[in-house]
C-alpha cells in the first residue's frame, strides 16, 4: 500500500496560520500598535525590506505574505 496523508491540506492551513499569527504577534509587538492595518506605509515598507532579505524558500515567507495583503486590503 502506497503512503497516503488524507486531509493534509488541513494540516498546511494550520502551519500557515500559526505562522501568520507568530509573524503577526512580532509585528504588532515591535510597533506597538494592536493589528498590523494600523500600521503607516513607511511602517509596513519596512516591514517589507525585512521580509525580502529573508532566505526565499523560509516558511515565514508564508506569514509575511499574508500580513502585507490584509495590510493593503485594508488601507489601499
Amino acid at each position: 500500500m502506497a503512503f497516503e496523508w488524507g486531509r493534509i491540506h488541513k494540516w498546511e492551513e494550520n502551519y500557515e496560520r500559526d505562522i501568520t499569527d507568530d509573524v503577526r504577534t512580532q509585528i504588532c509587538e515591535h510597533y506597538g500598535v494592536e493589528e498590523v492595518t494600523e500600521l503607516t506605509e513607511e511602517q509596513i515598507n519596512e516591514v517589507q525590506v525585512f521580509r525580502d532579505e529573508l532566505n526565499e524558500y523560509s516558511v515565514m515567507q508564508w506569514g509575511f505574505s499574508n500580513i502585507y495583503s490584509e495590510w493593503e486590503m485594508e488601507n489601499a
